[in-house]
Formats: C-alpha cells, structure tokens, sequence
C-alpha cells in the first residue's frame, strides 16, 4: 500500500455520466488541487492533448508499463486499455497534495482498495435515456460502442453502493456545487 499525507477525491461515473466535465470545474475552483492524469491506449479526441487530459500510450508500451509495475490500478474497457501511473500519484501525496481522479468504477474501486480513506464520489446519470442520449451526442461513439457502453452501465449502477456518496447529475451547476459540497463537508478545509 501507498503511504499517503494528501487527500484523495475518487469521482467515477458511467461513460456520459459527467464526470470529466465536473472535474474540469471543481479543478477551476480548486487550481491547488492536483490531478491524476490516466494513462490510455484510446486515441485522443478532438481538442485532447497528451499529458493534459491523458497520458496517450501506444498499447505496447502500455502492455510494458503493466509488466514492469507502473500501474495503481489498470482495466481494459471497450477494447481500450486506461490505468493510473503510481509515480506521480505516490510524489504528490507524499507533498501533501489533494489529488483528484477521473476514473471509471472499476479504476475507482481498486483505488479506494488502496486507500481506504479516499472519498469516493459516483456520478449518476438522470437516466438511462439521458445517458444514452449524452452518449449519442458525442459524436466519438458508433452505435455499437454506444450499446457497449450502456451494457456497462447497467452492471456499474449496481455498484453504486460501494461509494461513500452517490450525486444525481441533472443540472451541471447543481452536480458541481453538490459535489463540492460533499467535498467541503468531507475534509472540511475546502476554500470558498
């Protein structure tokens, strides 16, 4: 196990639950927060750059990087492989940093495993129709991958109970400021 002096805030959600784009804000009104950069085999998408959103690896060296240990935690999903790299998450909590991850259940789960004093947060859609609709609206996903993604979804919900906060994601600005509320309440030093 890790040792720890930061905080750690796990959010994790289903594909199209919303969780990248309430990081990306609470990140905004937290710019000390540092944050854990997964590392990924899926090709980028328009606007992504290497090293901001995810670090992009070619699935050999992804493959290397398991082999030799790297990883915190790793998990194939869709075809694609996604993991977080311990270095730089043992360096920042050793500074004392609050780190925040963008992780899939799964991801979020064995990260919680491993620090059990983590605050896990899971974002739900409103929906599934919604969701299915968030999922369409991309524009990234075939109907195929779409229907994969849901698939996931529905054994992910069943999951939600191992969170120690589950936030409904209907209003953004709602999701936002509930989630940082509950990140207030949490570790109560959270500035305003």
């Amino acid at each position: 196990m890790l040792s720890s002096r930061g905080r750690l805030i796990v959010v994790a959600s289903p594909a199209g639950g919303g969780k990248s784009t309430i990081i990306r804000r609470l990140r905004e009104n937290h710019p000390d927060w540092g944050f854990s950069i997964s590392a990924t085999t899926r090709p980028p998408r328009p606007g992504e750059q290497d090293g901001r959103e995810y670090h992009f690896l070619s699935r050999e060296e992804f493959l290397r990087r398991v082999r030799t240990a790297e990883f915190l935690e790793h998990e194939e999903v869709h075809g694609e492989l996604y993991g977080t790299l311990i270095a730089p998450t043992r360096e920042r909590l050793e500074r004392g940093e609050t780190m925040i991850f963008d992780l899939d259940v799964k991801g979020a789960l064995s990260v919680k495993a491993e620090f059990p004093e983590a605050f896990s947060i899971f974002l739900l859609p409103p929906s599934r129709e919604v969701l299915r609709w968030r999922l369409q609206n991309r524009g990234t996903e075939s109907p195929e991958l779409v229907e994969r993604r849901l698939a996931r979804a529905d054994m992910e919900l069943g999951l939600t109970d191992k969170f120690d906060i589950r936030i409904i994601n209907d209003d953004l600005n709602t999701a936002v400021s509930e989630t940082e509320a509950a990140i207030a309440a949490r570790f109560a030093e959270i500035r305003s």
